[in-house]
């Protein structure tokens, strides 16, 4: 454009005197083009916008209020909350499970965790992880010819037939599992053989395929989440002129907590707030290098994390913003995460929405948004397409369903009402822990059908089951058609019409 503007104001008007009068115009036209022609090179830089580029960053057991535009206290998030000021904020969005390998399964695949016979945490004495015959969004993506990287924790199986590339990532750099699946005890010392964790490995720093390095101790884990980022940032230099999609799943504030020196006693709250600072920092940089490559208006950039807070853990805990207990449970506040979106250009800037959403979907609307073809495998992920460009009124999620544990239907929700299923759960009512420290959790038991009115009661204090006999019967339901096509083990029901195998390492594979 700029080109083709100056070889245009060059080749008018050429008398063989030139005055002042035609010089003056001259810069005058030149001067109206040149916001036109800067315009055009950014969009030339930016790349072909059917092909946006896909940012997803996912903390690990970050609570729903531990935002500031969400409610976050004792700290600060300038970064995530200039990010919902250009973009979208989620109020009722859900993690596909309150745990971290199966929420990430669902991430990656849309699918429910049980669907794909992902449950609970992977540990690294399992010889199990995702299935290669499941398709994940960087397989989808790099079918679409983007470059696809992974940063951060997987937690989708350790051994090699697992990790991310073997599932479509072209670059990997991370720890493969929690990191406190480790033999390092509370007071820093290694745990004896046969002690707790004693038989566990050091946690692993994996590139690629390969172990880099081990960690052992806690002064380790604090360069993680700066690791991290300095490896997104130079992803995306590296690829800005293509498409690509960088998943930076942070393995923080999961505990024990790490954070680096920059942020050490940075915030009113202690060190839970210094690693939210940190990874709001990191949020931070990733912005601030698309923008410095001119990729801020063909990049779809998403924020938000794997289940609710491991709050027996007290000062090093997140919080749940007021919604009932935590991770690991299937109360609001272990499975409603928040969650940011800015897509430039089709989502309102500074919008909320309240209408249900799940992680699982993010596999469907980014599939349908780039144009790839969905796998010929069943997922549950539903297109938030609509509601990512402001349309309130499509509601494209009618339901959820809450699973948890190998396989046990433990509620269902469909609009404002939410049905819980008799089961049991570790509560967090009790004197949480200190200091990185656990507390005991109590064992609880539901025990008959509870319903609730979240649009009222986020709490899941009042049991109307009393008031609404038909919503119950309606929400049966939805159950009804869950355990038909997934299984539910309270009710005798191993498996569904639907289920499908975890990936199994064979005798052969063994490394």
């Amino acid at each position: 454009m700029l080109k083709s503007s100056l070889r245009f104001l060059f080749s008018i008007d050429k008398p063989k005197r030139m005055n002042h009068t035609l010089t003056l115009k001259h810069f005058l036209l030149l001067f109206l083009l040149l916001p036109f022609a800067c315009t055009s090179s950014e969009k030339e830089q930016s790349g072909d916008t059917s092909q946006p580029n896909i940012v997803l960053i996912f903390t690990d057991d970050q609570g729903y209020g531990d935002i500031g535009s969400y409610g976050a206290a004792g700290f600060t998030t300038p970064h995530l909350d200039k990010l919902a000021s250009q973009g979208m904020r989620f109020t009722h969005h859900y993690s596909a499970q309150p745990v971290c390998s199966a929420s990430r399964a669902g991430l990656l695949t849309g699918c429910y965790p049980n669907r794909i016979g992902i449950s609970g945490a992977l540990f690294p004495h399992h010889d199990t992880g995702l299935n290669p015959e499941e398709t994940t969004l960087a397989e989808l993506l790099k079918e679409q010819g983007y470059a696809t990287a992974i940063y951060g924790k997987w937690h989708l199986g350790h051994h090699k037939k697992f990790l991310p590339l073997q599932h479509g990532f072209d670059e990997y750099v991370g720890v493969p599992y929690s990191n406190d699946m480790w033999p390092i005890q509370l007071d820093g010392t290694r745990a004896e053989p046969g002690v707790g964790r004693g038989d566990y490995p050091s946690l692993p720093l994996v590139e690629g395929n390969e172990t880099i390095e081990e960690i052992n101790s806690f002064a380790g884990q604090d360069k993680l989440s700066t690791l991290y980022t300095e490896k997104a940032v130079d992803f995306i230099k590296r690829n800005s002129k293509q498409p690509f999609f960088l998943y930076l799943p942070h393995t923080m504030p999961h505990v024990p907590l790490g954070v680096s020196d920059k942020f050490k006693g940075k915030s009113e709250q202690g060190m839970y707030g210094d690693v939210m600072m940190e990874l709001d920092w990191s949020v931070g940089e990733v912005m601030k290098t698309l923008e410095e490559e001119g990729l801020t208006e063909n990049t779809i950039f998403i924020f938000t994390t794997d289940n609710g807070p491991w709050l027996n853990y007290g000062n090093h805990a997140g919080s749940s913003g007021g919604l009932r207990e935590g991770k690991t449970t299937s109360w609001e506040g272990g499975q409603r995460v928040p969650m940011i979106i800015r897509w430039p250009g089709q989502t309102p800037s500074g919008s909320i929405c309240n209408e249900l959403s799940c992680n699982i979907d993010i596999f469907p609307t980014i599939a349908e948004i780039v144009a790839a073809p969905l796998p010929e495998k069943t997922i549950d992920g539903v297109s938030l397409q609509t509601l990512w460009k402001g349309d309130f009124a499509s509601k494209p999620r009618k339901d959820l369903y809450y699973f948890f544990g190998k396989n046990h239907l433990n509620a269902v929700r469909k609009g404002n009402f939410k049905l819980v299923f008799p089961h049991r759960f570790a509560s967090y009512h009790n004197l949480p822990g200190n200091d990185g420290k656990g507390g005991k959790r109590i064992q609880t038991t539901v025990d008959s059908l509870e319903l609730y009115n979240l649009m009222r009661d986020p709490g899941e204090e009042y049991n109307v089951i009393e008031l609404y006999p038909d919503i119950v019967k309606e929400l049966e339901e939805v159950a009804a058609k869950a355990r038909a096509e997934l299984g539910d083990l309270h009710k005798g029901l191993e498996k569904g019409s639907g289920n499908r195998e975890i990936g199994k390492l064979e005798e052969s594979e063994d490394e």
